[in-house]
């Protein structure tokens, strides 16, 4: 029997060489999309962008006004000066959940995901969608999405104002 629907998200890949033509084959979106079908999600599409501030901003806000639930984005997330993903992504949030990042930063590093420890990663919501940066190595989304699912529903279910009796 096939997990609840929770709810419809969309993956954006902040990936400059993958973004180019091809030039790197993204092995992040195909396990986000597992992770997140695993745990109930429809996931509408899998985008690429590079690692420009303007074009994660433009897929964030395409997402929100797209009416998703949830976005995950995955890289950019660190210290480099092409890290851009939360800065850009602050400029899309109206309230930061600093809480669930915090706990995707503590859970990834104490499992070994050095770039989920040592992730800018912000979570947060943009209208009535759910905003989480992710860092990119396969561990770091493992552990991201397995401290992430199970409280994702729970954010959605607030914002649709269904819990509201």
């Amino acid at each position: 029997m096939a997990p609840p629907r929770i709810g419809r998200a969309l993956v954006v890949i902040v990936d400059d060489r993958a973004s180019h033509g091809g030039e790197h084959e993204d092995t992040s979106g195909p396990l986000v999309t597992e992770l997140l079908e695993e745990g109930g999600f429809v996931v509408d599409a899998v985008v690429t962008v590079p690692g420009e501030a303007v074009a994660i901003r433009n897929a964030l806000n395409t997402a929100v006004i797209g009416g998703v639930d949830l976005v995950v984005t995955v890289g950019g997330t660190g210290v480099s000066p092409r890290d851009v993903t939360s800065d850009a992504t602050a400029g899309v949030l109206d309230r930061p959940i600093p809480g669930i990042a915090e706990a995707i930063r503590a859970s990834g590093l104490a499992a070994g995901a050095i770039d989920a420890g040592l992730s800018r990663g912000l979570v947060g919501v943009s209208g009535s969608t759910l905003v989480v940066n992710l860092a990119p190595s396969r561990a770091a989304i493992r552990d991201g999405m397995a401290t992430l699912t199970p409280l994702a529903p729970h954010v959605i279910e607030e914002l649709s104002g269904l819990d509201e009796a």
